[in-house]
């Protein structure tokens, strides 16, 4: 006799078998048709149970809530991206066994891949490799996820020479290991991929670079269409030198990460990540003394970059070359809660340009490069917020540097009519260099969510569930009002350090596992850190230098005082 289990969706609950496939139920029960997975009907990719995300071939054990999660979702569209890659790699595999595919980072509404190595990447082997994706689309294959026995997955990842996911491997003891299958293809991903082929069907493949290529697809704003291509050849020149950092840190993924933390090579090498980092610092520091017209220092970047801890490093930079700075953050400048712009929620905006009181910030600007003298605001984040004064008046005197940090800092839009010869743009960001393996990277967005919670914690009690929940709007006004104006940096920055995921480990997990089932929104995205967090190996913030960007997030910092 088969044990019932009781599922509810929205208002209606019935019983199926224990055991069901979620494939199984979206085709049975609750009639929604699984036979047909075009694109453009925003398909079902994925089932919520209780919130968490499940693949078509999961089963369900257990009375739940449960919930289709449909493709064109802010969900939805993570597993097109991530089944995308598993196809390319796929592909790769098939084509060129002889190479070793390795998926670098995002770029605009792409992702970059290389092979490693020394081959060079032929526009010829592009169109192969796309033909051969658009062939997996048409022919429907199936994607199913498998429960394996830990040392059955590590000798194939071995035997196939997927060296990178055998180190990873190396650092856990699961009994089993769940890895994804298509066709004969199989490989770990540590996100939910698509239950078919057929659903990818919109998606561009195109050399980019000397020896690489994009795997481009659709943006939130046009979900049916790739976009016409537009470069970031700055944000890729960053991405390039990081890489090449990481060749000199002789570290390329997770596992290269997680055996120098489990010895006493941490030390060494915690060391040269910074003295990197300052040594870039320094660079910008020149760039802006060359350049000897400079009154003005903009830095902008998204949230959770580091932009303060930055601009005091530079700071210092300046001063060594005979510079008075004077750090200045666009945050003192905000309007009160009750006075800032609203959202299409009602609830205030605070990531539009609007949500600062542009009219002061213009009038201080103006009034010191007209010579005169002006007491800089500050403002209480407390209760509504408050702006106050220190009656700590300056001047722009002939040594004096402005350095101001904000995350509209780049928007020309702040000082239109500023004499562009006077002021020196940077863009930074924390751009993690760092993949799992060879075809799953560690997203750049979620080594910033990261940073973020463990910081909200400690200086405004703010709870790990209050973060990813705000976190979408966050997002949102990157993508208006931060991203657009990046190119228009004189230089940018990676504020990002390879060993910062086992430092920030310790003080992000107890805060994410705070995160329940009831989260609509947040557990999601809590059980996904949780995911990638398990394969990262901990390291106590005690080594961490106190003028590292790191200790704006975990506190600490010899600049706190400051």
């Amino acid at each position: 006799m088969n044990t019932m289990i009781t599922l509810t969706h929205d208002s209606t609950s019935f019983q199926v078998p224990a055991g069901i496939t979620v494939r199984s139920l979206l085709s049975g029960p609750m009639k929604i048709p699984t036979e047909s997975l075009a694109y453009k009907d925003n398909p079902v990719v994925a089932l919520r149970m209780n919130n968490e995300i499940l693949p078509y071939s999961a089963r369900l054990e257990t009375d739940a809530r449960v919930k289709p999660e449909h493709l064109f979702s802010d969900i939805g569209k993570r597993i097109y991206r991530h089944t995308l890659s598993f196809l390319l790699a796929y592909v790769s595999e098939e084509l060129f066994p002889d190479r070793n595919l390795v998926i670098g980072h995002s770029l605009g509404d792409g992702l970059y891949f290389n092979f490693d190595g020394q081959f060079s990447l032929d526009p010829k082997d592009v169109d192969r490799l796309r033909e051969r994706m658009q062939a997996l689309v048409e022919a429907d294959q199936l994607i199913d996820q498998e429960l394996i026995a830990y040392c059955a997955a590590r000798d194939y990842f071995q035997q196939r020479g997927f060296h990178a996911t055998e180190l990873l491997l190396s650092y856990r003891n699961d009994p089993t290991l769940s890895i994804y299958r298509c066709g004969e293809y199989k490989d770990i991903s540590y996100e939910v991929l698509a239950p078919s082929t057929s659903v990818m069907s919109v998606w561009e493949l195109r050399p980019y670079g000397e020896r690489g290529m994009l795997l481009r697809y659709p943006l939130s704003r046009d979900v049916l269409h790739v976009a016409e291509f537009k470069d970031h050849p700055l944000l890729f020149s960053v991405f390039r030198e990081y890489k090449i950092w990481g060749n000199i840190l002789n570290v390329k993924s997770l596992g290269d990460m997680n055996r120098i933390c489990g010895s006493s090579e941490i030390f060494t090498f915690i060391r040269m990540n910074e003295d990197l980092q300052h040594r870039k610092i320094s660079q910008i520091a020149d760039l802006v003394a060359d350049k000897g017209t400079v009154k003005v220092v903009f830095i902008a970047g998204p949230s959770s970059s580091g932009k303060t801890t930055f601009a005091k490093r530079l700071c210092i930079q300046l001063r060594l070359l005979g510079y008075n700075p004077v750090q200045i953050s666009l945050d003192n400048y905000y309007r009160s809660k009750s006075d800032a712009p609203r959202d299409s929620d009602g609830k205030p905006d605070l990531e539009v340009l609007e949500a600062l009181d542009l009219d002061l910030f213009r009038n201080n600007l103006n009034e010191l490069y007209a010579g005169g003298s002006v007491d800089l605001p500050k403002f209480d984040f407390s209760g509504n917020g408050r702006r106050f004064y220190e009656n700590k008046p300056i001047s722009l005197k002939g040594n004096t540097i402005l350095v101001i940090e904000g995350i509209h800092g780049l928007n020309p839009q702040l000082i239109p009519n500023l004499d562009r010869r006077t002021i020196f743009k940077i863009y930074i960001s924390a751009l993690t260099q760092l993949n799992l393996d060879d075809h799953n990277r560690i997203s750049t967005t979620d080594n910033r969510i990261i940073r973020r919670i463990v910081r909200d914690h400690r200086t405004r009690s703010t709870s790990a569930q209050q973060t990813l929940e705000m976190w979408p709007s966050v997002e949102r006004g990157e993508t208006l009002h931060i991203f657009p104006f990046q190119n228009q940096a004189d230089v940018m920055i990676n504020s990002a350090l390879d060993y910062e995921l086992a430092v920030l480990k310790p003080y992000a997990e107890p805060l994410l596992k705070t995160v329940k089932p009831e989260a609509f929104d947040a557990y999601p995205m809590a059980r996904r850190l949780l995911g990638f967090l398990d394969n990262v190996y901990p390291i106590p913030a005690d080594l961490v230098p106190r003028d590292s960007i790191l200790r704006e997030f975990v506190g600490g910092s010899e600049f706190d005082a400051v």
